[in-house]
């Protein structure tokens, strides 16, 4: 077996090795070096941009004003005050508890068919999972021609089946944009709540339901004995996760409905992105993305404390 050959071994063996200064403290801090290439790189990805876009909230960032004098907090007072900002926070807010809340109680619904082995199981879970490899653009694109009139075939079989002439406005009117925001993104992410409440099934031990049927518990008691509490802390990881990333719904706004008609469909991603990218107010849109941080924050610290929180024996 052979022995790692290091400073200390070598001065204890007796090796006409003088170490130098140099050479004592990198031994000393061979360690930390080899971190320190990822520290930095962290540092530079990371810090330094928020460290920088908190100085440009406080000047005046703007490519229409020449200069970047100090301002204070008038950036964020733009933001609260401004009737459009407020609008997509609450949109935000809306339409993602919606999402996720249906997404949720389809997940749960689906994992609860497929966690029981039948024929054909494996081709129909691989089907469902498809819609999570998807680019929301493209998903985003999809919807829009299925749902744009006249050209896509939503009111044609409506029409067919209601027996009269169905001409909604998907993605111009309300609430039907609303409706087709929410159908598109329950399309693509039912798919992960289902796994992520599938994999939670399948962990019970099933002793415990053979336990409760030579009880005589049916299968809604089961349910709400054995698998709710059990399945609860899944549950809450899957609500937190996709909650997590509905809040920066973007991608299928900008594709479907280009935050119209007006500011109808501005959430608090694409009104960042309009007074950023499309005004060029980049003092502004980074307040509000700092405030958009701050009520985030808020929501994760949460979720995260109620994730985190000891279940009662």
């Amino acid at each position: 077996m052979s022995v790692p050959i290091t400073m200390k071994n070598m001065r204890s063996a007796g090796a006409p090795l003088r170490l130098s200064g140099l050479a004592a403290w990198l031994d000393r801090h061979f360690k930390w070096l080899l971190v320190a290439p990822a520290v930095l790189l962290i540092l530079t990805l990371s810090i330094y941009p928020l460290a920088f876009s908190l100085v440009v909230s406080f000047i005046n960032y703007d490519f229409q004003v020449p200069g970047h004098a100090f301002v204070g907090l008038k950036n964020f007072e733009r933001v609260v005050f401004d009737p459009v900002a407020r609008w997509s926070l609450l949109l935000t807010a809306i339409l993602s508890g919606v999402s996720v809340a249906i997404e949720f109680a389809l997940g749960l619904l689906v994992a609860l068919t497929m966690v029981r082995n039948f024929p054909g199981r494996g081709l129909i879970m691989s089907v469902l999972i498809v819609p999570l490899f998807i680019s929301p653009v493209i998903v985003g694109q999809a919807w829009t021609l299925l749902l744009q009139r006249p050209f896509g075939p939503t009111n044609y079989i409506l029409s067919q089946i209601l027996g009269r002439d169905v001409t909604i406005g998907w993605l111009t009117e309300s609430p039907w944009l609303y409706m087709s925001l929410i159908l598109a993104d329950v399309w693509q992410w039912t798919p992960f709540m289902f796994v992520i409440l599938l994999a939670g099934l399948t962990a019970i031990p099933s002793n415990l339901y053979e336990a409760a049927e030579l009880d005589g518990v049916n299968a809604w008691q089961a349910f709400w004995a054995i698998t709710l509490p059990h399945l609860a802390p899944m549950m809450l990881l899957a609500v937190t996760f996709r909650l997590l990333d509905a809040i920066r719904m973007f991608d299928t706004i900008f594709i479907m409905t280009g935050g119209g008609p007006g500011t109808q469909t501005y959430t608090a991603s694409y009104y960042l992105y309009t007074v950023g990218f499309t005004q060029f107010h980049l003092s502004q849109a980074t307040a509000g993305s700092w405030l958009f941080l701050f009520f985030t924050a808020i929501v994760v610290m949460l979720l995260v404390r109620r994730l985190l929180k000891a279940e009662p024996n």
